[in-house]
């Protein structure tokens, strides 16, 4: 089966850059597909420099939803938005003002590639951070999500005035074009240790797929609790996939509630371990066809986490409600969309989302639904 590589180099124009991020294509294009992937054919997709978060958005989405292994090239800037201080990946219109509107948030790309099957998507990321963002990447780990391995790093600001180079991904892209492809951990290990000689030394944030890992060897990947089914104690992630392969809609949808039950016990409600596994619950019934029991489990994602604090404007809560927005609009049931549409329009006024007229769109739907049921016999 072929694989999917997505370049992407993104970094802010004019004095707010810190890194010559897209100086790194080049390199990297110069590779074979084939060993930029580690199957024997490719597709590759390069994003250099783009100016809006949608169309970033749009190629990671199709990147995820494609067959086969995923390897992620990522080079750019880190910046924070300093209302919800949350993590953007700076693009080309992007400053300190205007990060929550122009840039990409990272929450984004775990939402993307949080259903992957386990172990088939790799993203080596070579990110700089200024100050404000560094500070706080320091407590804060920084992951895609447990499915996916992360390798990396995150580097401090360089001097002032000074424009950094993506010496990591340089490193890892110089190593490829060997034509030979170590495994990632090899590779990262490689390409880390050039690094580290050509800028000076370590101080880097290392990224592993254990999380943020200074000065110490490749961490192995989170473990999970122990489920009560055993077939699914090395990964949940996994059994979910094969389930949904094979058909066994109502089969995954019991696993991921007994996951989520477990988290509920062992963290409570509202907490993220909760809330994954009700998205995952969520995501299923899209997958079975069911867009009314996703819609209503997406507007249960939404409230818990408004209910624990998050804001209106936290993107984990602005994409729950897009996808109960969209589920709704696909329900084939005119009482049951009915029915949730209230609801729907209660959190879309208090999360109106980047999409203008959103709130409009639900209301003058609901109308419709209304005559429709009323002129029903």
């Amino acid at each position: 089966m072929p694989g999917t590589v997505l370049l992407l180099a993104a970094s802010p124009a004019g004095k707010g850059c810190l890194v010559d991020a897209a100086s790194v294509l080049p390199v990297l294009a110069a590779v074979a597909p084939p060993v930029l992937s580690g199957t024997d054919t490719a597709n590759v997709v390069e994003l250099a420099d783009p100016l809006e978060p949608q169309a970033v958005l749009t190629r990671l989405r199709a990147a995820a939803t494609a067959p086969g292994p995923l390897t992620m090239f990522l080079s750019g800037q880190l910046q924070l938005d300093r209302r919800q201080h949350l993590p953007y990946l700076a693009l080309a219109r992007t400053t300190p003002a205007t990060v929550r509107y122009t840039g990409f948030p990272w929450q984004w790309i775990r939402e993307e590639l949080r259903l992957r099957p386990p172990g088939t998507t790799t993203v080596f990321a070579d990110l700089h951070a200024d100050s404000e963002t560094w500070r706080y990447l320091r407590t804060a780990p920084l992951d895609c999500g447990p499915a996916v391995l992360l390798y990396g790093r995150v580097a401090p600001p360089p001097p002032r005035r000074a424009l950094a180079v993506p010496a990591y991904m340089k490193a890892v892209a110089t190593l490829l074009r060997s034509g030979l492809r170590p495994d990632p951990a090899t590779l990262h290990h490689q390409a880390l240790t050039r690094a580290q000689a050509e800028t000076g030394g370590p101080g880097d944030i290392v990224l592993t797929p254990g999380g943020p890992n200074p000065g110490r060897g490749p961490l192995t990947p989170p473990s999970f609790a122990p489920v009560p089914p055993a077939a699914t104690r090395p990964d949940p992630h996994a059994a979910l996939t094969a389930a949904v392969e094979d058909g066994r809609h109502a089969e995954a949808a019991a696993l991921a509630a007994q996951w989520e039950q477990i988290a509920l016990r062992s963290h409570g409600p509202g907490s993220e371990e909760a809330l994954h596994w009700m998205e995952v619950r969520a995501d299923l019934a899209m997958l079975a066809g069911d867009a009314g029991r996703s819609c209503e489990t997406w507007l249960a994602v939404a409230t818990a986490r408004l209910s624990a604090g998050q804001s209106p404007a936290d993107t984990a809560v602005e994409a729950a409600v897009d996808r109960a927005h969209h589920q709704w609009g696909r329900m084939g049931d005119a009482a049951r969309a009915r029915a949730l549409g209230p609801a729907l329009v209660a959190l879309r006024e208090r999360v109106p989302g980047r999409r203008e007229g959103a709130l409009h769109h639900v209301q003058e739907h609901l109308l419709r639904l209304q005559r429709q049921l009323q002129t029903q016999p």
